[in-house]
């Protein structure tokens, strides 16, 4: 097929481009994702296209393609070949590194094309095209931009391509109408300078893959032969992690075992940016849950808890709750995220929601405290977030209607 014989590796394309520079042919060179044809994609080769007379396009592999989980919608190979059925387009190659510094390096193009949204060079937060700009100034070519419409692949592919349901389509169309992406970047850069405390229960979550190799002989048992196993830092560690990727200062209180108490793994699972205060439950191990995953389908089995949940004892719990209300002034966000394995007793909660300037909750409701861990432990919270599940175990109501059970709560 002629489609084919356009595609080229790196190696091949860059011998073949020294041959057509020999014959005084002007090489142009455009470079992107295109995971998604569209007609903003045609004309921007088109134009390209008018300024030389061979027109090359690179696309980034699969394996460099930061768009976003379940991108690219189409493999590498699948976008290769559609580019290369346009007649604009002499070859095609698919790129071996994230960026296209080195492969301008090796292409060596007179021209390398742009599309107008990258025109103002100061807008791109990844620097990427100013990284470009340097290598296209290196090897003498020029930097050229295209003028036409500008489609993203990204937002058709988001609007008419998602794996989102209807309702987090809606939603998602309702956000954009509301905010604009510099009002979400002002956001996260306020953020910037949040001083957090974060409060809740340590869990380590492990998952041990196993491959079912049959029937035990002796009883009514599958057996498992290990595989292979992780451990996570699970439950507040989690969420404090999360929330030191856009905090200025996180400080996180929470108990750990005294036995089995992995407090090494703990520490060196924690953000940099996170300052760990550790309590000690006397007697008892920090909380495992432990998963048992079939290693062919990843479904799981069952779990086990390793935990005792009854909280920390009378000092211990008397010595956080003064900790607390010594520290909590200083932070403007406090973040209670109680899983309901007694970390979080009584009277921390007194202390959190009677001294906390804005409290933010989340009670989860899981296999461990199901049927007897509530919102309604807390008798004041700035902002709660829990799951319709939760809102019914709470109500006691499997049909109600969900906003006025919500009013209700709140």
């Amino acid at each position: 097929m002629i489609t084919n014989n356009k595609i080229q590796s790196i190696k091949d394309l860059t011998l073949r481009l020294e041959t057509l520079r020999h014959q005084n042919k002007k090489i142009v060179h455009c470079h992107g994702v295109f995971d998604l044809l569209h007609i903003g994609h045609i004309r921007y080769f088109e134009q390209a296209c008018l300024l030389g007379d061979i027109l090359v396009v690179t696309l980034t592999p699969d394996c460099f393609v930061d768009k976003g989980p379940h991108r690219p919608a189409f493999n590498q190979d699948y976008r290769a070949e559609t580019i290369a059925s346009l007649s604009c387009v002499d070859y095609v190659a698919i790129n071996e590194w994230p960026t296209a510094e080195e492969t301008l390096q090796c292409l060596r193009p007179d021209y390398y094309v742009k599309g107008s949204e990258f025109k103002n060079t100061s807008d791109d937060m990844t620097g990427k095209i100013g990284l470009e700009e340097k290598i296209v100034k290196q090897i003498r070519a020029q930097l050229a931009f295209t003028e036409d419409v500008v489609f993203s692949s990204t937002n058709l592919i988001n609007r008419h391509l998602s794996n989102f349901s209807d309702e987090m389509q809606q939603y998602l169309s309702i956000f954009r109408e509301r905010y604009q992406i510099d009002d979400i970047l002002q956001i996260i850069e306020d953020m910037s300078s949040l001083k957090v405390l974060v409060v809740g229960d340590t869990i380590l979550d492990e998952y041990q893959y196993c491959e079912a190799i049959g029937k035990s002989s002796k009883d009514p048992v599958l057996a498992m032969k290990y595989q292979s196993h992780d451990l996570f830092a699970g439950g507040v560690l989690a969420v404090a992690n999360h929330v030191a990727n856009f905090a200025g200062q996180v400080h996180l209180a929470t108990f750990i075992g005294e036995r089995n108490s992995y407090e090494d793994f703990i520490r060196s699972k924690l953000h940099p940016n996170i300052k760990p205060y550790l309590g000690v439950q006397v007697g008892a191990p920090t909380l495992i849950k432990r998963r048992f995953i079939d290693s062919y389908t990843f479904n799981k089995l069952f779990e086990v808890y390793i935990m005792d949940d009854q909280g920390p004892d009378t000092d211990q719990d008397a010595k956080m709750c003064q900790w607390l209300m010594e520290e909590i002034p200083k932070y403007d966000l406090v973040i209670a995220s109680d899983f309901g394995h007694g970390a979080v007793t009584p009277n921390m909660i007194d202390v959190l929601t009677q001294h906390s300037g804005y409290l933010a909750v989340n009670t989860q409701a899981n296999a461990g405290n199901r049927g007897f861990h509530t919102i309604t432990h807390y008798p004041h919270a700035d902002f709660a977030c829990i799951a319709e599940h939760e809102i019914r175990l709470e109500k006691r109501s499997l049909e109600g209607r969900l906003r006025p059970m919500m009013d209700s709560i709140g």
